[in-house]
């Protein structure tokens, strides 16, 4: 089975097509930015861009993902140069534990693309989905309104 992942085609060998591709990701391939969390896709720490939307990755199988386009957090930057929305959670020290944070960020690479400024309550609506058990929401919403000032 192939998979595009990143912009990469990968092939996936003795794979069972109902692997969710959270599974894949992290034992296969070895992309541990995206996160177990509750495995029903409750939680949306294991969020991932599929043809750019966010989806939780627990609950994708893999044989459905043929031909469609996967971003993971590892494919937002680029070397050393960090996607503004990785840059702009450091700059506002979103995380705490960081658990949620891959999920928060895709959630928000997503909307931006989507919506460059984005209401207070689009925010809000698409951010819902992923928890953050720390509640570094504040931090999250900040980092996201200086994004939409300058986008």
């Amino acid at each position: 089975m192939q998979l595009r992942i990143n912009g990469k085609t990968e092939q996936i060998e003795d794979i069972d097509n109902d692997t969710p591709l959270l599974w894949v990701l992290r034992e296969r391939l070895g992309l541990l930015g995206t996160k177990y969390g509750c495995g029903i896709g409750q939680c949306g720490a294991c969020t991932v861009l599929i043809d750019g939307e966010p989806i939780s990755s627990c609950l994708v199988r893999v044989a459905d993902l043929a031909g469609r386009q996967i971003e993971t957090i590892e494919g937002l930057s680029n070397g050393q140069d960090l996607h503004p929305v990785q840059q702009a959670w450091i700059d506002e020290q979103v995380p705490q534990c960081g658990y949620c944070q891959s999920g928060q960020i895709m959630t928000t690479v997503a909307l931006l693309r989507r919506k460059p400024r984005p209401s207070q309550k689009e925010v809000e609506q698409a951010l819902s989905r992923v928890l953050c058990r720390c509640g570094s929401y504040p931090r999250i919403l900040s980092a996201i309104r200086k994004l939409s000032q300058e986008g």
